[in-house]
């Protein structure tokens, strides 16, 4: 029996990008039409590679920089957490690249909360494993003042419960613009640990 099933709910890469430099204050991702994903991630992409020193986001489990499996090679927000984020910054719009994202997906309903495990599923075979919500931090503040200026000081609350998710590479091939994603998702119940 698979414990993955696929769900009626898809979405369409709207955007793509990759970050090829380790400037935390750009935060730069360079604009892409289509991208190749391999087993490492995106070619050329700074948050690439199959391992990564570990970061604040995994402290609790890892002293810094312990060398652990990479789970955040992209990082994917979708059309419509931006354009809620922007509103509530009071900005006309947030450009995904000064996100340091790589993907931006339109249509499917909460997608920062897509539950961990889930899989996106292109035409080609290339699949994406949804590792978790992405946490706001001060990084993509940084890099959009240059173009919003201190509205950009709001990012990190506006961005909360927002923010997409991290994923890495399931299977290999090749996502673009205009693909549609299919969600696939754990076959289970939800963990109630109070039942035991």
């Amino acid at each position: 029996m698979p414990a993955l099933k696929p769900t009626d709910y898809t979405c369409e890469v709207i955007w793509l990008g990759v970050v090829t430099n380790g400037d935390r204050k750009e935060l730069l991702s360079e604009v892409l039409t289509d991208a190749m994903l391999s087993f490492e991630g995106l070619a050329g992409s700074f948050h690439g590679g199959l391992t990564r020193p570990s970061c604040s986001r995994v402290k609790s489990q890892y002293a810094k920089g312990t060398e652990i499996r990479n789970e955040r090679q992209l990082s994917i927000v979708s059309a419509e957490e931006l354009a809620a984020i922007a509103a509530k910054m009071g900005v006309e719009r947030i450009d995904p690249a000064r996100m340091g994202a790589s993907m931006v997906v339109r249509g499917l309903p909460d997608f920062s909360h897509v539950p961990p495990s889930s899989r996106l599923q292109a035409p080609s075979g290339a699949t994406l494993t949804v590792d978790m919500e992405n946490r706001p931090c001060q990084f993509p503040a940084l890099s959009l003042a240059k173009v919003v200026g201190d509205d950009a000081k709001q990012f990190k609350s506006a961005a909360n419960g927002r923010r997409g998710v991290t994923a890495w590479v399931a299977a290999e091939g090749r996502i673009s613009i205009g693909d549609t994603l299919t969600l696939h998702v754990p076959d289970q119940p939800p963990w109630q640990p109070s039942m035991l």
